[in-house]
């Protein structure tokens, strides 16, 4: 059957990630040295701070608050035009309801 055209993803070879590369890891891997502890599994954490695969803290933060922002906008330009051109939203009132406030019999009521 076709459609294989060879792998489409490399896995990275563990010695590619190392603790003494990531200044956050050594920091805690020095803070619990002077506790007397060692983490051996903290070297399982250094493929998170790859910035070329998963960016910087700020380029994450600004991809989690702002995704979407653009095609949110578009919708909502494309909806006030649409009811700019069918007259939606028009004469409406204070109420929404469509009529005016001789209807109502609460003459103070605005």
């Amino acid at each position: 059957m076709g459609g294989h055209h060879g792998e489409p993803y490399t896995v990275p070879h563990a010695s590619t990630y190392k603790v003494e590369n990531v200044p956050q890891l050594v920091e805690v891997k020095e803070a619990l040295a002077r506790q007397g502890l060692k983490d051996p599994w903290l070297r399982n954490e250094a493929w998170r701070y790859e910035p070329k695969a998963f960016g910087t803290h700020k380029s994450r933060l600004n991809t989690f608050l702002f995704r979407g922002l653009g095609v949110g906008f578009c919708a909502f330009l494309a909806t006030v035009a649409v009811e700019y051109a069918l007259g939606i939203g028009k004469g409406q009132g204070g109420h929404g309801h469509g009529h005016g406030h001789e209807e109502h019999g609460d003459k103070g009521h605005h």
